[in-house]
């Protein structure tokens, strides 16, 4: 499901923070806060620094709801997106699972880096089996900016925590008066407020989640595509070990014929190999003959990715090889 963006003016957000009157049990929101330009201000010499505890971020906004929801705070870690590992996926869904241990919590919040926050929304979708909302935001502008988003953006974020709506859909991205479904979403832009949007249909599928899944250890490569493009890089990974690889293909999913060859050599070796676009938009059809055409390597076994990027590719085929199940009934739902 994908809410539509709306920017509700100055009436419809005081509605929101004042018609609900207190109940006797108030919806409990977590916090879970990773770093990220929402907790970064300037330091003396200009550059952007994680300095604000989540706690910080939360007590402005708290304010807001008068009473009526309880937001806790957790830290996570100060990191910035772009230096994410495996590793720390692993650590933000063990969070995310501690906190939902708590019945009395009514959904989570993550705040993130938008760098690649898509990746660490969809590896959290991948083993969410709460009906609860989980949901990722973050914010463009640095917190000391005059017209910082991140304040707003979490604020949203708590309320459609609190919202039944959000029950039972998976993991959410909600940012800049837009709610997107994880699987699908990508940044679209690079300093717009409307940082997000998504390559999924207005319900994406989203395959059963999996009980468990440990990314530390694990190694997914992406080989871009492009004219010309030969063995290189994707040798250099198999010669890294790689465990899979994620082609990120041209147009609805084609390569050269160089790049085929080794695609194919890949194939024989074990390797699995998962087709996405380097398109904004549409899904991985496989049409095309010869030798790098989608339909030749679809046929030699190489998965279509759908609608998901190259980036949320490659966490999806991660998880399904630490689970052990084959990469398509993650894609193909």
């Amino acid at each position: 499901m994908t809410f539509s963006a709306t920017k509700p003016d100055d009436a419809t957000a005081s509605q929101q923070e004042t018609s609900a009157q207190p109940s006797a049990t108030p919806p409990r929101i977590v916090v879970l806060g990773t770093g990220g330009t929402i907790s970064c201000t300037h330091d003396s010499s200009g550059a952007l620094v994680p300095t604000l505890s989540t706690q910080q971020l939360v007590d402005p906004v708290v304010q807001r709801f008068e009473g009526n929801v309880i937001v806790e705070a957790r830290d996570i870690s100060q990191l910035d997106s772009s230096s994410i590992t495996f590793d720390d996926y692993d650590t933000i869904n063990a969070a995310i699972k501690e906190v939902l241990s708590d019945p009395e919590v009514t959904g989570v919040v993550v705040t993130h880096g938008t760098d690649s926050m898509e990746e660490s929304a969809i590896a959290a979708d991948i083993v969410h089996n709460d009906s609860r909302p989980v949901i990722f935001t973050g914010a463009q502008r640095p917190a000391d900016h005059p017209e910082a988003d991140g304040p707003g953006n979490l604020f949203e974020s708590i309320v459609i925590a609190t919202d039944n709506s959000a029950r039972d859909i998976g993991v959410l991205i909600v940012f800049g008066h837009a709610v997107i479904p994880a699987r699908g979403a990508v940044k679209w832009h690079t300093s717009d407020p409307l940082a997000f949007a998504t390559n999924a249909p207005d319900e994406p599928p989203r395959p059963r989640p999996l009980p468990k899944v440990t990314f530390a250890g694990h190694r997914v490569d992406i080989i871009p595509a492009y004219p010309g493009a030969d063995a290189t890089l994707l040798n250099a990974a198999i010669d890294a070990g790689t465990e899979g690889l994620v082609i990120e293909g041209m147009g609805a999913g084609n390569v050269g014929d160089a790049l085929a060859t080794a695609i194919t050599s890949a194939l024989k070796q074990g390797i699995p190999i998962v087709m996405a676009s380097r398109v904004p938009r549409g899904n991985v059809n496989p049409l095309y003959g010869g030798d790098g055409g989608g339909l030749t390597l679809s046929r030699q076994g190489v998965i279509g990715a759908g609608c998901v990027h190259a980036g949320q590719a490659r966490i999806i085929l991660a998880a399904a090889i630490d689970a052990e199940v084959h990469p398509q009934t993650l894609f193909d739902v």
